[in-house]
């Protein structure tokens, strides 16, 4: 397996070429690109600076492993608002044609929240019905939808997760599996087992689940050896992302340099 970041580990004010020299310098493969609304990688983006980031990932060697669209949390998929829907789903169009030109396979896909106006059973048929419309959209691209588990009160067992992306049935549209996020209520080796082939990338951070917080990698309560041996279970030779927030603004460098290390343990490297 190989080793990416995200770029949502970085500070806000890092570009993101400074933040893929600086990647690449700490011994990544790969770092995970993000859509924004303003800034830069944004929505009004045209190609040929979209094709630029591209380009100079492949001059400094590096992969960009996944394209993140973490605005679903502001425009959910899974909503009744019909405008609402337009709105999410021409984001999520962004998202695919800019990962086309970014040449990465796969999007990482945030459905939306389970809450007091949005009843558990309801969400899920609206996301079933969305992601099966969508999957048109990435078939057309060439460009996989994932499905990430996330803390929105949605998609709670490995067992669901599973059939949530049988029952959508389209092969353009699977699962990005974060390892982290499932810990306060499973065993990620579990739900990787379970959800098998349907893992097209891999998230990874640390939980501690005794006080509740998020970790730096390696110092919580994933079981990192069981997480890799069932990832290798199932046939997953791809991209581990981390996902770790940033711990320090006056050594802002030192939390992706311990990433990096920490990755080599996880890999076996």
């Amino acid at each position: 397996m190989k080793k990416s970041v995200s770029i949502w580990c970085f500070p806000g004010n890092k570009t993101l070429k400074d933040a893929m020299k600086q990647a690449k310098e700490a011994g990544f493969d790969g770092i995970e690109l993000a859509l924004n609304e303003q800034g830069e990688m944004a929505l009004d983006w045209d190609p040929f600076k979209v094709k630029d980031i591209k380009l100079y990932a492949d001059s400094i060697g590096l992969d960009i492993s996944s394209f993140a669209i973490g605005l679903g949390w502001k425009y959910p998929l899974i909503t009744r608002d019909a405008d609402m829907y337009k709105k999410a789903k021409d984001i999520l169009q962004t998202g695919l044609r800019f990962a086309g030109i970014l040449e990465v396979d796969c999007i990482l896909s945030v459905p939306g929240t389970v809450n007091p106006d949005m009843p558990y059973d309801e969400a899920y048929e609206r996301g079933v019905a969305a992601y099966k419309d969508c999957g048109k959209m990435a078939e057309e691209y060439g460009v996989t939808i994932g499905v990430e588990n996330v803390w929105n009160k949605f998609l709670l067992s490995p067992l669901e997760a599973a059939r949530f992306i049988d029952e959508i049935g389209h092969p353009w549209v699977q699962f990005f599996f974060d390892a982290g996020n499932v810990l306060l209520f499973g065993y990620p080796e579990q739900w990787i087992r379970i959800l098998g082939k349907r893992i097209r990338k891999v998230h990874i951070k640390d939980f501690q689940t005794g006080p509740g917080v998020f970790a730096t990698l390696l110092n919580g309560n994933v079981n990192y050896p069981a997480v890799t041996k069932a990832l290798a279970e199932v046939g997953y030779d791809g991209y581990l992302v981390a996902e770790v927030g940033p711990i320090s603004p006056a050594f802002p460098e030192y939390l992706i340099e311990e990433t990096s290390r920490a990755m080599d343990k996880i890999v076996g490297r």
